[in-house]
């Protein structure tokens, strides 16, 4: 898998870190509008090919698959533009702005057949498996409480008069779509789609989330979840059935050890044996593409727009409405 990049951030880095981990795959370009931080990636890992014109990075035939980690709103876009020139895609979380442009980007990559991922961590890791296998030993499900929260380190420039990418609804920002997206899949992965969503919201002068809580209504549970880039928390998730409960140490975003519960016995898991949260989630990709398995591709792909329909159907519950909804 030859792979080039769309985007400088300190996403990519880490991407790029669990691409080194994984035989088989490495980076061959980087695209950056700003040629000096495209030069400043290449560097750190070896990359050859540097490009400020992604439609030029686009015609090279030597690359496989394009990993696009810029600003939510330009996800479509550029999803769009690499499939059209034949690519595979990895499209950072969360995968569009809206359910239509995910349906979009499904039909082509089907009509091409061609593979397109989101890239979300949670549901490839080892421990999340480990969780999908003791939750049946905590009886009927009644609640589950996620807590994902990390002080922005942008929050500051907003509240002085700025409009960072991730706190701009130009560029589909905002706490539910940048961070409260892991709880979303962390329950909907093991669960499926509630049969409804709220959102409530701290919402800034300019009409985005700072932070809020997400309820999605099963059958027979609850689940509550929080997302937060103006306040800080200890990070977990829990599952709560009527024997026991399951909570796993740090939250959704890594599943660091996860620690379950049945009356007085308690039983501590870790499968985890690599550092870099990525590593499972591009092995996994790797391993899809190698064996041209397109059936899991797609229904992971399904699987993704169930996601963006529930963050959508939340969203606008806040009364967040993004350009790309119009």
């Amino acid at each position: 898998m030859n792979i080039a990049t769309i985007g400088t951030g300190s996403i990519v880095e880490l991407f790029l870190s669990a691409v080194e981990e994984v035989n088989g795959m490495q980076c061959v370009a980087v695209y950056s509008r700003n040629e000096e931080t495209a030069e400043a990636l290449a560097d750190k890992f070896d990359i050859s090919a540097i490009y400020t014109d992604m439609k030029e990075m686009m015609e090279n035939t030597a690359i496989d698959f394009v990993y696009i980690a810029s600003p939510n709103s330009l996800h479509f876009e550029q999803a769009y533009l690499a499939l059209q020139h034949g690519k595979n895609v990895i499209v950072e979380k969360p995968f569009t702005s809206t359910a239509k442009e995910t349906e979009q980007l499904s039909e082509l990559a089907k009509e091409k057949q061609l593979m397109i991922f989101e890239a979300i961590s949670t549901i490839h890791m080892p421990n999340y498996r480990l969780i999908r296998e003791y939750i049946g030993s905590l009886g009927p499900i009644k609640l589950i409480q996620c807590n994902y929260s990390q002080f922005s380190s942008r929050y500051g420039k907003l509240m002085n008069g700025e409009t960072p990418n991730v706190f701009n609804l130009e560029f589909s920002g905002g706490a539910l779509a940048d961070i409260n997206i892991y709880n979303l899949h962390f329950v909907m992965n093991l669960f499926g789609s509630p049969k409804s969503v709220s959102y409530t919201a701290n919402k800034h002068e300019n009409g985005i989330d700072t932070s809020g809580v997400a309820v999605m209504k099963y059958p027979n549970f609850i689940a509550e979840c929080v997302g937060a880039k103006d306040a800080q928390s200890m990070n977990f998730a829990m599952i709560q059935g009527e024997k026991g409960y399951l909570n796993v140490v740090n939250g959704a975003n890594g599943c660091q050890e996860v620690i379950v519960t049945i009356g007085d016995r308690e039983v501590r898991l870790n499968a985890q044996t690599k550092s870099n949260r990525l590593y499972y989630e591009v092995a996994e990709i790797q391993k899809i593409y190698q064996a041209k398995d397109f059936d899991r591709c797609y229904d992971l792909l399904d699987y993704t727009k169930s996601v963006v329909e529930v963050l959508e159907a939340a969203r606008k519950d806040a009364g967040i409405i993004y350009p790309a909804d119009e």
